[in-house]
């Protein structure tokens, strides 16, 4: 009986260590290889025209967007993140490449945007954050809207881009095309299962580079006018068609979210969600709201370029935080850069700073200042809490800027609305953002505008 017993809790041991032996890599065929110096995946998603007044964690009261709601939740949510501009194309070049687009030639003070029968786009020279991934390894996929050029010069896949889906400018203009990879296929394209589309082809490139490390650019076409929604979403909102349109985005940044969490690479995998610009305020209903602040889209007050702006990386970004640190779409290329750990370019003037500090808790924004274009016109400078307009004009409703002298003064950290000018009480910022506008503007050389017809 002993021998029995005996052979007995042998065979118990020799079970207990073969599972010990089995069950790593029983794992690892659900789960990539855990590498901590395995390079973060990145995720940028990018609305087209959504306003900050426009999610539920913004403050909306009937627009639903549980599953943005939940992305602030379990990461950070900026207070005071901008746009690079205030229009869809100089402020997706600001984004790409960590520039003004003063200083790449993709602003204009007549031609606000690309066309569909514009001639230039963005320029060989310049490098974009799907450039300096490619060349650390990184599959890189852009979905959705480009805006930077439609010639084949310009498409996505001649500027670091491994492959390419969606519509080559917005959605209003003609024609309408959907593109893979430079090819047309659809014309024109049926909007109403666009963001449906987009979503999907993103699923399936995060699924194909699961193993990573990839770069997925994902800007959506919505919720810029016309407005469309599948029939899923259709007719279900509160806030009518602009809000179907914002409730089925938010949908699928929660596809996106959870098919990180199911393949298990959702910690390391850096998600920043935001927009291009503020809300389109004279399509009425069809456009969106900047909440508390003032103007829209076009403008440089606050509501046409202030923005919101998630950031998502479970066990690296604290849960449930909220930032009011300067930051802008700008920075994301110097962040990336650092946390790649590559060399930022040295032959280009760049606009961008690591906001590390501030999505680890470790420290204050290194951004102390924001320069507000609109075209090739520098109409307002924020150093810190204040904000002087050098001069103003509404989004689409003022025909000329109205230079102002003295400039406008506001704290925006008192009064984000811009309602009550202080500059009279305040001599002395005036003199210091003065001096800041003519120190930036001397080191400013702008190219010629890509967006003028040749």
């Amino acid at each position: 009986m002993p021998h029995i017993s005996s052979l007995f809790w042998q065979a118990c041991l020799f079970a207990i260590l073969l599972a010990a032996i089995v069950a790593p890599s029983s794992l690892a065929a659900d789960k990539p290889k855990d590498d901590k110096r395995k390079p973060p995946n990145i995720i940028i998603i990018f609305a087209d025209d959504l306003g900050y007044g426009d999610l539920g964690c913004y403050g909306h009261p009937t627009i639903a967007t549980p599953h943005l709601d939940r992305m602030a939740r379990e990461g950070l949510r900026f207070t005071q993140f901008y746009a690079g501009e205030c229009v869809c194309t100089p402020s997706r070049a600001a984004l790409l490449t960590g520039r003004l687009p003063i200083r790449n030639g993709m602003c204009s003070d007549t031609r606000r945007v690309l066309f569909s029968d514009s001639t230039g786009g963005i320029q060989d020279s310049e490098i974009t954050i799907a450039e300096a991934l490619k060349s650390a390894g990184y599959a890189t996929a852009c979905i959705g809207k480009w805006h930077l050029g439609h010639l084949p010069q310009f498409l996505p896949t001649r500027h670091g881009f491994d492959s390419y889906y969606g519509i080559p400018y917005s959605n209003d203009m003609k024609p309408t095309v959907l593109l893979r990879d430079g090819q047309l296929i659809e014309d024109p394209v049926d909007q109403t299962t666009l963001t449906q589309r987009y979503t999907a082809e993103a699923l399936s490139f995060i699924r194909q580079h699961r193993q990573g490390p990839f770069f997925l650019y994902l800007p959506h076409n919505f919720p810029h006018v016309p407005l469309f929604a599948s029939p899923v979403f259709k007719d279900k909102s509160r806030r009518g068609l602009y809000g179907d349109v914002v409730e089925e985005l938010d949908a699928s940044v929660g596809q996106v979210l959870d098919t990180l969490r199911e393949l298990k690479i959702d910690d390391n995998t850096l998600v920043f969600f935001t927009s291009d610009n503020g809300p389109w305020l004279t399509q009425g209903g069809r456009g969106g709201s900047a909440g508390l602040l003032r103007e829209g889209k076009g403008s440089t007050w606050e509501g046409g370029m202030r923005e919101p702006a998630i950031a998502w990386w479970p066990g690296k970004i604290a849960a449930g935080g909220v930032t009011t640190q300067l930051a802008s779409t700008m920075d994301l290329f110097a962040t990336i850069h650092a946390l790649v750990e590559i060399d930022l370019p040295k032959d280009v003037t760049l606009d961008s700073f690591d906001l590390r500090p501030v999505l680890f808790g470790t420290g204050p924004s290194p951004r102390e200042s924001f320069f507000y274009y609109r075209g090739r016109q520098l109409m307002a400078v924020r150093k810190g809490p204040w904000k002087a307009h050098l001069m103003t004009q509404a989004g689409y409703g003022e025909p000329k800027p109205t230079p102002h002298d003295p400039p406008l003064v506001y704290n925006l950290e008192a009064d984000p609305s811009e309602k009550y000018d202080v500059g009279k009480n305040h001599p002395e910022v005036i003199s210091e953002i003065r001096a800041l506008a003519a120190q930036h503007t001397a080191g400013v050389t702008a190219p010629p505008s890509q967006l003028e017809l040749r």
